[in-house]
């Protein structure tokens, strides 16, 4: 059996798992409690920046013109 090496890297193994994002379910997501959109658990929401109650992304609003 064949055994690596070297270890890979976190980077290298994430390019590598990064197609599998798109096949994320609506059951795989949750709501935000700040502004009630849909996000991934133990992320920042990306309507709000909001996470645990702390804001941590500025968000800007597009105004229509």
């Amino acid at each position: 059996m064949a055994v690596p090496k070297q270890r890979q890297n976190s980077s290298r193994r994430d390019r590598r798992r990064s197609h599998n994002i798109s096949k994320i379910k609506v059951a795989d997501t949750q709501k935000c409690v700040s502004c009630g959109e849909q996000k991934l658990p133990h992320r920042v929401c990306d309507a709000c920046g909001m996470y645990r109650g702390v804001q941590y992304k500025k968000v800007v609003t597009k105004v229509g013109a």
